[in-house]
């Protein structure tokens, strides 16, 4: 049907008069009105229509309205309102157009009918109730609500047509409205009588007044706006989707929090199933095909006492094609059924079958989590206590709010999958078990960071010459692979650099260096500097002396048999990296008993308290006497970690002294004279003879003989022999003031000589050489026999 043009309406009086005053444009009304046609005045001035010409002004601003006096063709005066209105210059003749409405009796029925009708036939539904709170007038939309004729609700209350809670609250309002007389606007989502969904209504609950202005009733008048709450709704659900799912890097707990945000608000029942990676060698597979092997990560419901699932956490199920799960999954889309359609799978699984029809489940929407272009798992909701099949916009709505968790799972599983090869590359580097040594009794904890990850920390204890013993504590800055991979290289350092008897300084200063090569090489590659801190130990069982340098790490707690545990003062060094700056060492002597606490700062750095704080809670810790180090370091770590794990990762190292008693060391000074060797071999043995050690006399005369030998005639005098024994082990020490160490090589055949270090090397266990204050130390270890 064609647009009629309101020109064409007799009822209504219309003209357009431009800019010049001239009539351009006159309506069927307006002919109607004062007789003249629109032949006759079109282009005349719009003055000669009105009875008195000084009537005429231009009307301020975009309208004006009022009474004018306008002159009939007949001749007669007609008074009548009048509404102008300036036309825009868009599209249309600049100027004004006049209106003229009809009369009001041309417009009022007689009888009311369409205003009855309009009130009654309203989209909105609308009820009356007296000032008792009775119902006294519905229209249809109410009574199609309530589902009850009106005859049979007139005269009640809400709360006698319905028990609901919903009842009541909606009779406490009208009761609060009665009351106070003022409006009330109230959103509800309720599921009435008469309808089969769910629907959304914004009421208005007003008073209705009398001519004195005393409240005599209350009017409810509902507007349904179930579109627009359902946005409102879905846009609410993505953004607490966003903000709830995703908190932690764990896979299961952000599978979990996925469950929550769809129950209750999308679903009765979910389950978030994610593929078994033991199946697929590790890792998503880019196609799948029935049967897929899911295991069970998640699971919601909105009554948590009822065991609907089937599955456990951690459980895995294999789903066959033909199940919602598969289906979904292989064609890569959403797929929503009802019950009837899933009857084939139910067959194939009386179990489930019967779980379904326990709880009435009628519908069920599996949506595959994708991200990255893997296919990680699916979540599967279902409905039972709710009445309504799932909608094409709760696909679109499930869909966005998977598709953001599959992200966030995915990322916690690659945190994952990244944190277990780090932590796996950490303990394939630190140490599986610590040596039994002479020196200490040792024990030692490693525990990961519980949110950022594996890290750098490490321990050592690395046995020395003459029954010594280093102990090593270091940390790389950082975490993950990388930082693992740095600390297997710099514990590597330390063991070689250990190896030939470096000073702690002077040990911490090769490490500088190398740490400073590292950093270089891998600022080439973008990927950052290496930094770290690092403590190293030296403890002389024989002496009972400990040499200790830092490298900007936090010093050690020693604990003296029967005393208080104090921190040992030492200098702190800079950290490993810098480059160019000394490191100094510091010399303790301790009582055979004392324990050692070698520790990384993730021990003692926490947000909760201060560094002093956390010292006080390790010395006390420490102080508990009990026999086992190992108990002891438990308690540490249960005093000052808190219950959810480190938020660093923490490595910690108890050493407790032994000393050497004085009758396991013979000494003796060698005059310079080749010729009083023999006499030296001569009481080696007879010391041997008092340690019972004569299975090893020969192999020890021999070695002492040539160690001997070589420092008078090579080395600077004084020289001193020094023989150490414990159970395993003895031990030959040739010292002198030279400082030039021997070098084995193979004599050739014409030779006279050199060949005596090949011997000591063939003889003994291991042999070597270490530079000390005053010179160097020739030294060889001798491996005792077994008795059986």
């Amino acid at each position: 049907m064609s647009p009629v043009d309101p020109f064409d309406d007799a009822s209504t009086a219309r003209a357009v008069i431009d800019e010049r005053g001239l009539v351009v444009r006159w309506g069927a009304g307006a002919r109607r009105l004062l007789g003249f046609e629109a032949a006759e005045i079109v282009g005349r001035p719009a003055a000669t229509l009105l009875a008195d010409a000084e009537q005429l002004a231009p009307p301020p601003g975009p309208r004006w309205s009022g009474g004018l006096d306008l002159r009939h063709r007949d001749g007669r005066t007609l008074s009548v309102r009048l509404l102008a209105l300036r036309r825009p210059p868009e599209g249309n003749p600049a100027g004004w157009q006049v209106v003229v409405p009809p009369d009001d009796a041309e417009l009022r029925p007689s009888d009311g009918a369409l205003t009855t009708a309009a009130l009654a036939q309203s989209p909105c539904p609308m009820l009356v109730c007296d000032g008792e709170l009775r119902l006294r007038w519905l229209n249809e939309r109410m009574v199609g609500m309530i589902d009850l004729p009106v005859e049979k609700v007139t005269g009640l209350r809400i709360t006698d047509i319905g028990v609901r809670k919903d009842n009541q609250d909606l009779e406490d309002l009208l009761s609060e409205v009665l009351t106070t007389g003022q409006p009330r606007d109230v959103e509800t989502y309720l599921r009435p009588s008469g309808l089969d969904h769910s629907s959304a209504f914004l009421t208005r609950l007003a008073p209705l007044t009398d001519a004195s202005g005393q409240v005599r009733g209350v009017c409810l008048t509902g507007h349904d706006f179930t579109q627009h709450y359902l946005a409102r709704e879905r846009l609410r659900l993505v953004n607490e989707a966003s903000v709830r799912v995703g908190t932690t890097l764990d896979v299961t707990r952000t599978a979990q929090e996925l469950a929550d945000v769809f129950v209750p608000a999308l679903a009765d029942l979910v389950s978030i199933d994610l593929l078994d990676l033991q199946e697929y060698g590790g890792e998503p597979p880019p196609r799948l095909s029935a049967p897929i092997a899911l295991r069970r990560a998640a699971h919601g419901s909105v009554t948590p006492g009822t065991p609907e699932a089937l599955l456990k956490p951690g459980q895995t199920e294999h789903y066959p094609a033909g199940s919602p799960q598969a289906d979904s999954l292989v064609a890569g889309r959403t797929i929503v059924a009802s019950v009837s359609e899933l009857a084939q799978w139910l067959s194939w699984h009386k179990a489930r079958a019967d779980r379904v029809k326990e709880y009435g489940i009628h519908s069920t929407m599996a949506v595959p989590m994708r991200a990255r272009g893997l296919t990680l798992g699916v979540a599967v909701l279902t409905r039972f206590r709710r009445p309504d099949p799932f909608t094409a916009d709760d696909v679109l709505l499930a869909e966005e709010i998977t598709t953001r968790a599959a992200v966030c799972i995915d990322n916690a599983r690659r945190f994952s999958r990244e944190r277990e090869t780090a932590l796996a590359l950490q303990r394939s580097l630190l140490p599986r078990s610590l040596p039994h040594t002479a020196a200490v009794d040792a024990a030692s904890r490693y525990l990961p960071a519980a949110r950022a990850g594996v890290g750098g920390d490490w321990f050592d204890v690395i046995p020395l010459s003459g029954m010594r013993v280093a102990m090593v504590v270091g940390d790389v800055v950082g975490h993950g692979i990388q930082a693992s991979a740095t600390m297997g290289r710099l514990r590597t350092a330390v063991r070689t650099l250990a190896d030939i008897d470096l000073a702690p300084d002077e040990l911490l200063t090769h490490l500088d260096d190398l740490v400073v090569r590292l950093s270089a090489e891998s600022g080439s590659d973008g990927t950052g500097e290496v930094g770290a801190t690092c403590l190293y130990a030296v403890y002389d069982p024989v002496s009972r002396r400990c040499t200790l340098a830092r490298a900007g790490h936090p010093p050690p707690v020693v604990l003296p048999p029967g005393g208080e545990p104090q921190q040992v003062e030492l200098p702190a060094g800079p950290p490993l990296g810098l480059g160019g700056l000394p490191f100094e060492s510091t010399e303790l002597e301790l009582r055979e008993g004392s324990v050692l606490s070698f520790f990384t700062d993730g021990l003692i750095e926490t947000r909760e308290r201060d560094v002093d704080a956390s010292h006080r809670l390790l010395c006390d810790a420490l102080s508990r006497h009990v026999d086992s180090l190992d108990e002891t370091c438990d308690r540490i770590l249960h005093a000052l970690l808190p219950p959810g794990g480190a938020p660093d990762d923490v490595a910690l190292l108890l050493a407790r002294t032994r000393g050497l008693p004085a009758a396991r060391v013979a000494t003796w000074h060698i005059p310079a004279d080749p010729a009083l060797v023999a006499p030296i071999r001569k009481q080696v043995v007879e010391q041997l003879d008092t340690w019972e050690l004569q299975e090893a006399a020969f192999t020890a005369e021999l070695v002492v003989s040539e160690l001997v030998t070589n420092a008078i005639r090579y080395g600077a005098h004084p020289i001193r022999l020094r023989l150490i024994h414990d159970e395993s082990t003895l031990i030959c020490e040739v010292s002198d003031t030279s400082h030039t160490a021997p070098h084995l090589r193979r004599a050739k055949t014409w030779d006279e000589g050199g060949r005596g270090l090949l011997l000591v090397a063939q003889l003994t266990q291991r042999w070597g050489s270490r530079h000390t204050g005053e010179g160097k130390t020739i030294w060889a270890e001798i491996g005792l026999l077994e008795e059986d």
